[in-house]
């Protein structure tokens, strides 16, 4: 094996949120195997490098992980620079582990370089803290969503019991969250808010409470779309609720 794979965190999607280090192993990659909806102006950055998309979206076509191991290995006989690019984080919800493990058991060279998460980037474009004194001690990121003969977990009893808490993967089951939390205890008036597009120009906010997760998660376009839930959202939901209103008027 001469190359190394380099797993890279693309960031919730702003070009000029990627790590230097990123942009650098970008501009140095032989070989990019990308997820989908990686912004076009972050793949551009790797203009010597051969583009192999590998995403995963739900309901549509998606790469087998077991391909994708495959391809990082073989490319590591071939190549010295290989990035495997990925929205946000590698670290969360990227499947990052299943790739280092078949890369380090295979002899490959791994290197994992951060990114931004689209809770992070969500939090910074509604300006409201995760955490916050008095309100909010600790926050917990979750998905619903599971694969093929994987068990559930505990997801719902964490999103139940955090004073905030982030779902990733969730808009799609906006109905059945709501449900599944309420039932758990969470009180349906619980601020809620969904964030398409994170970081883009064409990002969206949504407010609400928990019990109109549903409603929301209509409203959401084809970008990607987290939720966020908790008393840290209750000033700024309100006042965005009186912008839209106002809006609504104005129209």
């Amino acid at each position: 094996m001469t190359g190394t794979v380099y797993l890279v965190g693309a960031g919730p999607g702003a070009p000029d949120l990627l790590t230097l280090r990123a942009a650098r192993l970008l501009e140095s990659a032989d070989i990019v195997f990308h997820d989908a909806l990686v912004n076009p102006e972050i793949l551009a950055l790797a203009g010597k490098a051969k583009m192999v998309a590998v995403g995963k979206r739900c309901g549509k076509h998606s790469t087998a992980q077991a391909f994708i191991n495959k391809q990082l290995i073989d490319s590591a006989r071939k190549h010295d620079v290989i990035v495997r690019l990925k929205g946000g984080d590698p670290m969360l919800f990227g499947r990052a582990q299943e790739e280092i493990d078949a890369l380090v058991g295979s002899g490959v060279d791994v290197e994992v370089v951060p990114g931004i998460t689209a809770a992070l980037a969500a939090s910074a474009s509604l300006k409201v803290s995760l955490t916050r004194r008095g309100i909010a001690r600790n926050v917990a990121f979750v998905t619903p969503r599971i694969g093929k003969a994987e068990k559930a977990g505990n997801w719902l009893d964490t999103a139940a019991s955090a004073d905030t808490v982030v779902i990733y993967m969730g808009a799609g089951e906006a109905a059945a969250i709501a449900n599944a939390l309420i039932l758990q205890g969470r009180p349906a008036s619980t601020p809620a808010a969904m964030i398409e597009s994170a970081s883009l120009s064409d990002e969206q906010w949504h407010f609400g409470t928990l019990a109109g997760l549903a409603e929301l998660a209509g409203l959401v376009g084809t970008g990607p779309a987290i939720i966020v839930l908790g008393e840290v959202l209750r000033d700024r939901a309100r006042a965005g609720s009186q912008l839209s209103e106002w809006v609504r008027k104005a129209g």
